[in-house]
Formats: C-alpha cells, structure tokens, sequence
C-alpha cells in the first residue's frame, strides 16, 4: 500500500490552492481520518481527478453561494474577528445581528454564509449538506449584576428585574438548566423578566438600571463594569456549510483566528479561551 500524502501534496498534483481541498472533499475526493487531519493516496486521488476533469473542477468554478453575511448575538468575540478582519485587509463580511435559532434559520435558508452557534451540541448537516464549525473560544456565561444587586447564587435573584435571552438564544438553555438544578423558576423568585435581542442590549440595561440583573456573558459584564456571577463555560464558534469553506471570506475568518494577534487580543477578555481558535471541526 502506498503511504498517505498530506493536503498540501494533493493540491501541488491537482494543481489547485491548498484552501481548496476542504472543497473538494464535499465533492467526493477520497481521503483517510489520521488523529485529527486528513491524509490521502496518490492513487486515489489521481483516479478520482481522472473522472472529475480539472475543466470541472470546484476550483475553477464560480460557485453560487450565500452571501458574505455573518449573523450572531454580539458577543465580544465577533467584536474582536471583524476589527481584525478590517486592519488585515481581509474581504468584507458583513454582520447581521440575530440569536442562535434565528441564525440557524437563515443558514438553513443560505441568506448568510456564517451563524454564531453555542450553548448545545450543532448540527452535523442542514437537509443533508455537512456543517462545519471554525472554532473561536470558549467562554464564561452566568449574571452581570449592579453592585446593589449582588448575586452569589441563583437564590439571590429573588423579586430582582433581570434581563433575558428570547428562548432560542443558546445562553438561555444554560440558565433554564441552572434554574432546574435548583428546582426553581423566576415565576417563583418573584422576578420581573425583559427580553432583550443581544448580549450587548441586555448588559446596557443593567448599566443604566432598567433591571438589577442581566444574563450575558463575563466578556460583556467587563467591559460594561458589572460583577459577574458564572454559570457555565461553552464554546462559541461559527456554523458554516463545509463546502463554503473554500469561500475568500470563509478563508480570511480562519487565517485571522489561528493568528497571534486575535488570540492575544482574546486573552485580555475575561472568560475567554482563544488558544484553540481556529480549529475546523465537524460533528459526529
């Protein structure tokens, strides 16, 4: 048998750019799991070029695909990518504010090409096309609070105003979760409960007193002055159809999160973890 070649060697033989291969393994390019890369036969890959003539080739072909839009919560971490993204001169991506299941929807619907996702295990496909997800950090989610309101622990939330998440924003599934642990529900705490669309909106409304409580994430409490009390800790990454991974703006999110300058940039955040931005990974 002969011994497997790496990403690199089969885009030196087909002639394409190395950030093409991801796009070529949607369209069938035979290819071996090593540990956590993919290794692949010369015999195999010749064979396969031979009935997938380069004049076809994904690589020469301009795709259609969704648009170079980004839809997230707001989180701090986005903050961070695009204002890179912008300083290197990458292409533009445009960001549309929305929650996770909202996000989910328009990635389903392919009106954007990138979705914030946290909070539960992603999708492994959308009607039976493979995600992938580039990986940003991982985080500290829980309770920004106004020093009045200190809060140590769920218990303390009682007749407090707090703000919330819509229910299909990923942070409230840990929230719901904390409350059930503690076989309890706001509606017994005597709270008074505002919705609000970001993590962004709900923390300036802790700031300017419209609630005592505010669910978000310890980046935003920081950055706005509050104290925190954690709940969870989760990875936020980036859903994308593994077939636009070969998109320029796809490419551009992936060599700006494996860079030195966005992860030093995430380290001064408080409860982020960016040492494994950057990472592809697929579910399942």
């Amino acid at each position: 048998m002969s011994s497997l070649i790496k990403s690199a060697d089969v885009a030196e033989l087909l002639k394409v750019h190395p950030k093409q291969i991801y796009r070529l393994l949607t369209r069938g390019l035979p290819a071996h799991r090593v540990g956590g890369e993919w290794r692949f036969m010369r015999e195999e890959v010749l064979a396969w070029s031979g009935t997938h003539s380069r004049s076809k080739a994904p690589s020469t072909v301009a795709l259609p695909g969704p648009p170079p839009l980004l839809a997230a919560n707001g989180d701090v971490v986005i903050d961070v990518l695009i204002a890179q993204l912008l300083d290197e001169g990458k292409p533009l991506l445009g960001f549309v504010q929305l929650d996770r299941g909202r996000a989910l929807e328009r990635l389903a619907a392919r009106t954007i090409l990138l979705a914030g996702f946290h909070g539960d295990i992603p999708p492994s496909h959308v009607d039976a096309a493979r995600l992938a997800r580039i990986h940003l950090v991982k985080r500290d989610i829980g309770l920004a609070f106004v020093p009045s309101s200190r809060v140590k622990r769920l218990r303390d939330l009682r007749k407090k105003r707090i703000a919330l998440r819509p229910a299909t924003a990923g942070v409230r599934a840990h929230f719901d979760r904390a409350l059930s642990k503690e076989r309890t529900t706001l509606a017994k705490l005597g709270c008074r409960v505002s919705l609000f669309e970001s993590h962004r909106e709900a923390a300036c409304a802790a700031v300017r007193g419209d609630v005592d409580v505010a669910l978000t994430t310890s980046a935003w409490a920081e950055r706005v002055g509050l104290g925190f009390f954690a709940l969870a800790s989760e990875p936020y990454e980036l859903l994308v159809y593994a077939e636009s991974l070969g998109a320029p703006p796809c490419v551009a999110v992936c060599e700006v999160a494996q860079s030195r300058p966005f992860r030093a940039a995430l380290s001064k955040v408080a409860g982020y973890d960016g040492r494994s931005a950057g990472q592809i990974r697929y579910e399942g």
